[in-house]
């Protein structure tokens, strides 16, 4: 595998429960169509076999949603058994399920572990009751600890996602989520601001009146929280959202920040060639039907050298290894590297950023800006400049 480019798969299990307020992914609280739902996604893995081929082999499988607990342990065998099929997988490769609380009981623990699913991602979101039924979860506080206790007898490489920013969630709080997460010794944590989205249920709460609106410097005040208290109990602090224990970081995650190469399967779903991004059309029947008709259901956009090059700052400044202005000079061109270090220079007169031999990185401080020093990075058309990348 050495000569070979590494690939993830990810599939998009598109069903819920129930809607929790924030979310814009896409699923379906309707569970009609699981069963044609899950022949749909066996046949596009068959359709799609050439895509990776010989060229490349799978060390990442990452089963999200939606919520993947739906689907049964034989249900979750057989889909990656068709990869290990279809496609070259690594030796020991890191497959991921999203989980929620409610559906992690011992029964379905004890069958998952006897499958090749070897990382779980929980969505705790929080400790707290109160922020529970703001955001509409279908789990309790108690049943995220007893979850966690019971899934730590059955996996050792556990993920929780946490959210800050809630409206009504004071410092203490925060901090106490946190604690509780720290006292059950998680090796991976996820955490998100929480953002109002446009057409959920918390846009329409808050427009209304009904919830308040999110605090941007309650957010920072949390942010600030979250990676001191992380990183002073031993969390590498290695990407904006996410903090590990040495040996924990996400492989998935971890690919696509540093623009590796991915198949998305499902509803939904991106898929990423080095070349060019397509995605799935968002709508269940009628992936169903066009997978039945042996068609793809997505659109497909070629990327520009341009394109490339901002996608590359964008998920590269969110990290701790940064942008390299050699990988930016070899794939895009000199230009494009001389451009990056001419917008970087007012980042880093002021500490937002700093040049470590090969690498632009954001500086502690620079973190929670790290969206908009990267769009002062971007190019629209360097072209357009007279200036074309050599």
């Amino acid at each position: 595998m050495k000569d070979k480019e590494q690939w993830g798969i990810y599939i998009h299990i598109p069903f819920c429960k129930q809607s929790c307020h924030y979310c814009d992914f896409h699923f379906s609280t309707s569970l009609k169509q699981k069963d044609k739902m899950f022949l749909a996604l066996l046949r596009e893995l068959e359709m799609r076999q050439q895509e990776i081929g010989n060229k490349g082999y799978v060390q990442t499988i990452y089963f999200g949603g939606g919520t993947p607990s739906l689907f049964s342990a034989d249900e979750l065998t057989i889909l990656i058994d068709k990869i290990d099929t279809l496609f070259e997988v690594s030796e020991q490769p890191e497959i991921t399920i999203e989980a929620n609380p409610d559906d992690l009981t011992t029964p379905y623990l004890q069958l998952l572990s006897q499958t090749k699913v070897n990382r779980l991602s929980i969505g705790i979101q929080s400790f707290i009751d109160r922020d529970l039924k703001l955001m509409n979860r279908a789990h309790n506080a108690s049943e995220s600890i007893t979850c966690l206790s019971k899934a730590k007898q059955y996996f050792d490489n556990i993920s929780i996602d946490l959210i800050y920013g809630i409206p009504g969630m004071s410092d203490d709080e925060w901090k106490t989520n946190l604690d509780r997460a720290l006292a059950l010794n998680i090796p991976h944590i996820s955490s998100y601001a929480l953002t109002v989205e446009p057409e959920t249920a918390l846009a329409s709460y808050i427009q209304k009146g009904i919830i308040a609106n999110v605090d941007d410097e309650q957010a920072q005040r949390h942010f600030t929280i979250l990676v001191d208290t992380l990183e002073n109990a031993g969390y590498t602090y290695y990407e904006f959202s996410n903090f590990g224990k040495k040996g924990y970081m996400s492989q998935n995650n971890t690919a696509y920040w540093q623009g590796k190469k991915y198949l998305g399967i499902g509803p939904s779903a991106h898929s990423y060639d080095g070349i060019r991004r397509s995605w799935n059309i968002a709508h269940n029947i009628k992936y169903i039907q066009s997978i039945r008709e042996g068609e793809l259901p997505r659109e497909v956009e070629v990327l520009s050298t341009t394109d490339r090059y901002n996608e590359y700052v964008m998920t590269g400044l969110r990290t701790i290894w940064g942008i390299s202005l050699s990988f930016i000079e070899q794939n895009f061109g000199v230009r494009y590297k001389e451009y990056a270090l001419l917008q970087a220079k007012k980042h880093i007169d002021t500490h937002l950023m700093y040049e470590d031999e090969d690498s632009l990185i954001v500086t502690r401080k620079g973190k929670f800006l790290s969206d908009g020093i990267a769009s002062d990075l971007f190019l629209l058309n360097l072209e357009s400049t007279n200036a074309s990348a050599s």
